[in-house]
């Protein structure tokens, strides 16, 4: 039978864990090791690590830190942020890092991302893509944090990324970033059905009931939150949780 996976993603900034809003209004949860060794006790499917300021800001993933992270979690990890050559790919496989998530560096440099399909295989290669709506409704793909608007649809976006060789997309949704009202479902499907290869989708989940409709209804492959698995209720306190097995077939 088919696995659908429910998976924590964790954005931290330096050495903290936070949550954001729309990609702005960062509120701090804790210590991003305490959150791994709780997830480590609940069984959960994955974890997905962004440092999500990185890119715009140029700068290198704190290795030595993701180190502790990986070595701390159970499960597989992949992670996200600062990652531009080949080399720190590389070396964040060394560190224990089971996929990386690629995001201004699948836009800009391409030619890379197959070679490190080609070296290291599809499966441990995700392309990210972080959309978002404008004021006419559209959806367009953003990069370096969201504040550089490609100007590209995400289905073709998508396309795109399957060309270039990824095994699997992670498609996160800035508009919806924080709000817990919900995915896109709409948006997700003209991704979903653009390409054949695996997406995750990222970005509005606030009940397990949005869970079950993005993997029945959208056809996502994955779902993925992060409000959902930090606060409890609707932001009114801090509570790393994760859902019962039950809620992962429907």
């Amino acid at each position: 039978m088919y696995y659908n996976r429910v998976i924590p993603c964790l954005l931290i900034d330096g050495h903290k864990l936070i949550k954001t809003i729309k990609f702005k209004k960062e509120n701090y949860i804790g210590d991003p090791v305490n959150a791994v060794r709780i997830f480590n006790q609940k069984t959960v499917d994955e974890l997905i690590v962004i440092s999500y300021k990185l890119s715009s800001k140029r700068q290198k993933p704190d290795f030595p830190y993701i180190k502790e992270l990986s070595e701390q979690c159970f499960m597989p990890m992949a992670y996200g942020g600062g990652i531009n050559t080949l080399s720190d790919i590389r070396k964040l496989f060394s560190i224990g890092i089971e996929k990386v998530v690629l995001n201004t560096m699948a836009f800009e440099n391409p030619a890379d991302v197959r070679k490190a399909v080609k070296f290291f295989g599809a499966q441990s290669i995700t392309g990210a893509m972080d959309v978002k709506r404008n004021i006419v409704g559209k959806y367009t793909v953003r990069i370096n944090r969201g504040k550089h608007n490609t100007n590209i649809l995400p289905s073709c976006y998508a396309r795109y990324l399957q060309k270039i060789g990824v095994g699997e997309i992670f498609l996160n949704n800035i508009s919806n970033d924080g709000m817990m009202q919900g995915y896109d479902l709409d948006m997700i499907k003209e991704v979903t059905k653009s390409v054949n290869i695996p997406v995750t989708v990222c970005g509005g989940a606030g009940k397990i009931e949005d869970l079950q409709k993005a993997l029945y209804k959208s056809n996502a492959n994955a779902v993925a939150a992060g409000s959902l698995f930090v606060y409890y209720g609707n932001r009114d306190s801090i509570l790393i949780n994760y859902p019962d097995i039950q809620y992962k077939n429907g």
